[in-house]
């Protein structure tokens, strides 16, 4: 990785918009280990593709957008 790509590395903002109340237990996991306990919190997140697979995975919980 040269120097021109680990300072123009992408990141994510995401934030919860919905509680996780009702929802399934794996998919409480994996909005805490996004790092999201709490509604309206935001955290951000290198973009690659261990990160964007759990996005998928509680996508109608959060709200995603892309920093360069």
């Amino acid at each position: 990785m040269g120097i021109i790509e680990f300072v123009m590395e992408k990141k994510l903002l995401v934030k919860q918009v919905k509680s996780v109340i009702g929802s399934k237990p794996n998919q409480r996991a994996t909005m805490r280990a996004l790092g999201l306990r709490k509604m309206n919190s935001e955290r951000y997140h290198k973009d690659n593709p261990v990160i964007r697979g759990m996005i998928y995975k509680v996508r109608h919980l959060v709200d995603v957008k892309e920093i360069n």
